[in-house]
């Protein structure tokens, strides 16, 4: 992370995928001196019972952090819209990358409405999900970070923190997709 970033715009949107990604995320930029503003918001994620579970384990990790999270309106046929004629590509193909476009796009959109300078997102954690990828999706927007979650033991210390917190952690990605 560029250190002048750091001191000129200390607040940042943290796209939040799940909790277990945004624990160890969140935790590395605020020790970091970074005012941290969590954002839940994922179309993706299928069926809604699904996504109310993941959305429930981030307000609690919010609470436990002593962080503010903000929370997207949920719209799984609007997401489906966006990837549609993708539904048959493999994980980390196509509609992944369509998958990260979208998500980039409506957390670019909640930093402006909230005025916060920059945003960043916890995908970059995972070990499933290409950051180079991301970083390119990313790069089309002023506001956007790169921040690989991944270095520096990111992964790792989410499971730590998964305990730590007792969080639920699902076993896939979130679209009905990624299931197979």
């Amino acid at each position: 992370m560029n250190p002048e970033l750091k001191t000129q715009n200390p607040k940042l949107l943290l796209h939040t995928c799940c909790a277990p990604c945004a624990a160890p995320s969140a935790e590395r930029l605020v020790l970091g001196g970074r005012d941290v503003v969590l954002y839940f918001s994922n179309f993706n994620i299928h069926p809604e019972t699904e996504y109310l579970k993941r959305l429930e384990t981030a307000r609690k990790l919010a609470d436990q952090m002593d962080l503010v999270i903000e929370e997207d309106q949920y719209d799984h046929a609007e997401w489906l819209t966006h990837i549609q004629g993708l539904e048959n590509e493999p994980e980390k193909g196509a509609r992944c990358r369509k998958c990260f476009e979208f998500s980039l796009v409506r957390a670019n959109q909640m930093a402006e409405r909230l005025h916060i300078p920059s945003f960043a997102t916890t995908l970059t954690l995972s070990p499933h999900k290409v950051s180079r990828i991301i970083f390119e999706i990313g790069s089309q927007f002023p506001r956007f970070e790169p921040i690989d979650f991944k270095k520096k033991g990111g992964f790792l210390r989410g499971i730590e923190l998964r305990e730590k917190y007792d969080l639920y952690r699902q076993n896939y990605c979130g679209c009905e997709f990624s299931k197979r």
